[in-house]
């Protein structure tokens, strides 16, 4: 499995998976000319686009994805708060699997404050790839994963630590910890999953202000004791 880090922070979100057949984009957060250069203009080579929910980060240039031929998944809601539709939009639902080439995909509910935020399973011969961005927790247990890329937002001591400081006002401290995930819900989130077939983990979207890249990878990577990547 091959994963392309386009972009990852709160200014934007994209990513390139292929399986070796089919290539996919998750997220479509970043400018399309800024996508259209980060895959050296083949962007026809890319067999569906997957959408978690409506915010700009992750779905800033999903119209003009769209225009260029390429299928957009994503759940009613957020295609509805997208204002987009027509026979490009793909509408996927919570625990009902689809295929798009070669991949298997089993979309999931996340938390977060968004009309209807999907995670995605993704399943391509032996090997399952978990994605899920912008949630502050995730009720379903895996097996068999051998890639995930999975949100690092914050750490609570230095997202506290800015409130005290006058850094974080009080109401964004509040909807950070309600809707995006911090470092002990991750260290939670690996402990209770099945990671015997794992190979690698990408930790997506870091706060720049209130995350330790150090040690997010240090912490996550004595878990589970595989490459730790910092997207």
């Amino acid at each position: 499995m091959d994963i392309q880090v386009l972009a990852s922070s709160s200014r934007g979100n994209c990513y390139r998976v292929s399986d070796g057949s089919t290539p996919l984009l998750l997220e479509a957060g970043i400018r399309f000319k800024e996508i259209q250069q980060k895959l050296n203009f083949r962007l026809s080579e890319i067999a569906g686009c997957l959408i978690t929910h409506e915010h700009q980060d992750h779905a800033k240039a999903v119209k003009d994805v769209m225009k260029a031929g390429i299928n957009c998944y994503m759940s009613y809601d957020t295609a509805e708060a997208l204002g987009v539709s027509g026979h490009r939009v793909r509408i996927a639902k919570a625990r009902e699997q689809f295929q798009i080439g070669t991949w298997t995909i089993l979309p999931f509910d996340a938390v977060h404050d968004a009309k209807e935020p999907l995670g995605f399973l993704l399943a391509s011969g032996k090997e399952k790839l978990l994605f899920a961005t912008d949630t502050s927790y995730i009720r379903y247990r895996f097996k068999g994963l051998t890639h995930i890329m999975i949100e690092a937002n914050y750490q609570r001591e230095i997202l506290e630590h800015g409130v005290e400081e006058g850094l974080v006002p009080v109401v964004v401290r509040n909807r950070i910890r309600r809707s995006h995930f911090d470092l002990e819900h991750l260290k939670e989130f690996f402990k209770a999953n099945d990671l015997c077939e794992l190979q690698e983990v990408w930790l997506l979207h870091l706060s720049e202000n209130n995350s330790d890249e150090e040690q997010f990878k240090r912490e996550i990577q004595e878990i589970v004791g595989k490459p730790v990547y910092i997207a």
